[in-house]
């Protein structure tokens, strides 16, 4: 009797350790629910997280800059936003919170924004070459963002300094109607802002981030210092999700970044579920920017812009940024799934 009341207590408890080691962990993650926040996306649609044992749970913020504070506090164990002054900012003051992965750069061929004039600028001979720019009212997003760094380095080009020119910060599409109205004379828009730009003749198009500055890394995803140390392991079945997802939406894009074929059909249709756009056409009016298959970071690119924040003096306490970047999660996705091979 005592031996099978022992045996029913021992099944009873396997069965117990059984049904908790197959809960999903939650991994809480903010995003700003842009279409580069694709690779996330595929993986919570198609059950990659699910795969890995994990409950991911989205919060969408309306910047990157207002997931910093619960990012920090530990509220969000993921993020997917620009390596900035303000992240480097906190990092110096002894946060842990670590670049882990690519989520968007510019190599050749594949831009992210574009520099547009007014168009009655150039039809009037005011605007010839870069440094034209001189003196134009120069709209951008915030100070100290990657999108800041891809105008430090077009005004560099140009021989300029960001003093140079009148700066004002605008979302990209209130780029678009500022440029309509007059308001401003230079933008710096993402697609499809670029591109409803230049069709309602309201700018020209002079040049992109990627003939700038290619292979700029102007998103990354980061890990809280907590998510890292505390949970490494669903730390690295996250980025195994992740990296698959990233991996399908590259096997439903041409060499341009357009959508083609049954694949950019699908993706697109996760597109227009998870963020605000519903129109499956929009999403084939432009070239998305490129998300690296493997997740590979451009150290260098990180290094420079820091640089620059700290020239323009956003860097309110010194860093070394490369011992705020930690690729060993990426690396063990990377053993598990090999290197990409589109499909």
């Amino acid at each position: 009797m005592i031996a099978r009341f022992a045996y029913a207590l021992v099944c009873a408890l396997g069965m117990t350790t059984a049904a908790l080691a197959q809960k999903p962990e939650v991994v809480k993650v903010g995003l700003t629910n842009v279409a580069t926040d694709i690779g996330l996306f595929v993986a919570h649609k198609r059950g990659y997280f699910k795969d890995e044992g994990l409950d991911v749970q989205f919060t969408t913020f309306d910047s990157a800059a207002r997931m910093m504070a619960p990012f920090a506090a530990g509220d969000l164990d993921v993020s997917a936003g620009a390596p900035s002054a303000g992240f480097f900012n906190a990092v110096g003051r002894g946060i842990d919170m670590r670049i882990v992965a690519d989520k968007v750069s510019t190599p050749l061929g594949r831009p992210s924004q574009t520099l547009v004039v007014r168009k009655a600028l150039v039809d009037s001979g005011r605007f010839k070459t870069l440094a034209d720019l001189k003196g134009l009212k120069f709209a951008n997003t915030a100070p100290g963002t990657a999108a800041w760094g891809t105008m430090y380095r077009i005004l560099e080009k140009a021989g300029l300094k960001p003093s140079d020119v009148d700066l004002v910060s605008l979302g990209f599409p209130q780029q678009v109607i500022a440029l309509a109205n007059g308001a401003i004379d230079v933008a710096l828009p993402a697609e499809p802002m670029t591109t409803e730009a230049v069709n309602k003749g309201y700018g020209v198009k002079i040049i992109t981030d990627d003939e700038v500055f290619p292979g700029h890394q102007i998103a990354v995803i980061f890990y809280s210092g907590k998510f890292s140390k505390d949970r490494p392991d669903a730390a690295r079945r996250f980025m195994k999700a992740f990296i698959r997802g990233v991996r399908d939406h590259n096997d439903a894009l041409d060499d341009k970044g357009m959508f083609v074929g049954e694949r950019g059909e699908a993706i697109i249709a996760i597109l227009n579920e998870y963020t605000s756009v519903k129109d499956p056409a929009f999403y084939r009016s432009f070239p998305l920017a490129y998300c690296n298959p493997d997740g590979t970071l451009n150290i260098d690119s990180i290094k420079q812009d820091y640089a620059a924040f700290k020239t323009a003096s956003f860097i309110t306490n010194d860093v070394d940024p490369v011992k705020a970047i930690d690729t060993s999660f990426l690396e063990w996705a990377l053993k598990e799934l090999g290197p990409y091979k589109k499909r």
